[in-house]
């Protein structure tokens, strides 16, 4: 077969030119020419007998809810929706030896007893993926594996096995004979990704690519591989803990931002059914700086320590680090402190650290985070009883978060007495086992820093 003619595209422009150069004749650009396949052009004599596509009402689409695959391990369930739908392509990228092959050979051989499953292995050999599941003490007589990193071989495999669930580990050691780059190049990824997806919305098999990450923490390859996919995951996590979260970045079958957390043992990754221990640290007795904040992730409530710590500066610049919350918003957190509660922090080093190696995103942190940074600098515990969540406005006030009900709940359920909350959140009707407190202004939580 003849080699298909490919051409080099500008990521910035869109300009196209037949060969590579360093810069771009178009935009002016520099090192934004990848290679990417020609469109075919039809003849002339054939543009007056295409057809148009047919155009339907959308009432009149039949869409039916197609059954899920469930992969057997709850929480990687929890953060797909609910498990694998068919005809689905799922991105999921980590740093190196997180646990990405561990969790996805571990869900295919759990899966095997019920679907067809193929592992494809573009960085192990056979024998090699043998070893791993036979130390992994899984049950591998149904799973069947391909080492190959062609991907038209392995469509033509795909065709063969029929499988309902097929991994690909990992999207960027793959390439196509239709491209003279080499593995893993923009083109190369692209390419293969197009050729997979296309496989699988035409066939019905659910695929998972493994991606790797750049050292920014993003995957590697380019952007649009993310819009192709139907679902992104983010492997997050210290190697040398033995705790992982695996969270929903973009999903189009479930929550977004959903997290699962495992542990990783010697027998591979494991669902933890109450993660709000794990970031939970255990004091013997009541310590200053510590503050229990209740986070949403995804639709699960999170209880989640936060810890700050409020010491005289010894530097003309005080020093502002953060573990876990984003730097920028303990700043002007600072800020609203002093302007309208008159609590002053210019000459003091603060650091604050969410317990666990979680990262908290949302807003209805900042309560937590003030109140941590308080009680640190009063050298006065708050009680190892109390939760508290509210987002902080510029002029003080103590705004309403998502889903208080269910933080709550969640915090009642877990043993928590007493509650700082948005007054715009207080419950119509008590929470039983919890003493709920509602402030409407930054001014009236501080004064719960005894």
């Amino acid at each position: 077969m003849a080699r298909a003619k490919t051409i080099y595209s500008c990521t910035e422009c869109g300009g196209q030119t037949l060969k590579w150069q360093g810069q771009c004749p178009h935009c002016q650009a520099w090192n934004t020419l990848v290679e990417a396949l020609a469109e075919a052009q039809a003849p002339k004599r054939f543009a007056a007998l295409a057809q148009p596509s047919q155009v339907v009402a959308l009432s009149e689409v039949e869409a039916a809810e197609e059954a899920r695959l469930a992969s057997g391990i709850g929480e990687f369930d929890r953060v797909l929706g609910g498990g694998l739908v068919p005809g689905a392509v799922i991105l999921i990228g980590g740093d190196p030896g997180i646990g990405k092959s561990t969790l996805l050979l571990q869900a295919l051989c759990r899966m095997s007893a019920a679907h067809a499953v193929l592992y494809v292995s573009g960085e192990e050999s056979s024998a090699q993926v043998a070893l791993r599941a036979r130390r992994l003490a899984l049950d591998v007589t149904a799973t069947k594996v391909l080492a190959e990193i062609n991907v038209e071989k392995i469509l033509a495999a795909l065709g063969a096995v029929k499988p309902a669930v097929a991994v690909m580990d990992s999207i960027q050691t793959l390439y196509s004979d239709q491209l003279q780059s080499a593995p893993g190049s923009v083109a190369q990824v692209r390419e293969c990704a197009a050729q997979l997806t296309r496989h699988a919305k035409s066939s019905g098999a659910a695929i998972v690519l493994v991606g790797h990450v750049t050292k920014e923490g993003a995957i590697a390859g380019p952007r649009v591989l993310e819009h192709m996919v139907d679902t992104v995951l983010y492997f997050e996590g210290d190697t040398h803990s033995s705790f992982r979260l695996v969270r929903a970045i973009k999903n189009r079958f479930g929550a977004v931002n959903e997290i699962g957390v495992f542990a990783m043992g010697d027998k591979g990754l494991r669902g933890v059914s109450n993660p709000s221990a794990l970031f939970l640290s255990r004091h013997a007795e009541e310590v200053a700086g510590s503050c229990i904040c209740v986070t949403q992730e995804g639709t699960r409530p999170l209880l989640v320590e936060v810890q700050a710590l409020v010491d005289e500066a010894h530097a003309p610049n005080p020093r502002r680090l953060t573990v876990g919350v984003e730097q920028n918003r303990l700043a002007l957190l600072l800020a609203v402190l002093h302007r309208h509660a008159g609590i002053a922090c210019f000459d003091q080093d603060v650091f604050v650290n969410a317990v666990g190696g979680v990262r908290i995103s949302e807003p209805a942190s900042d309560l937590a985070v003030l109140l941590a940074v308080v009680s640190s600098l009063k050298n006065k515990p708050l009680s190892d009883k109390l939760v508290v969540f509210g987002e902080v406005g510029l002029a003080g006030e103590v705004r309403p978060v998502q889903r208080g009900q269910e933080r709550l709940r969640e915090a009642a359920k877990l043993g928590f007495k007493q509650a700082i909350i948005p007054a715009a959140n207080a419950p119509k009707q008590e929470v039983a086992g919890i003493d709920v407190h509602a402030v409407t202004r930054i001014a009236e939580a501080v004064e719960w820093v005894r």
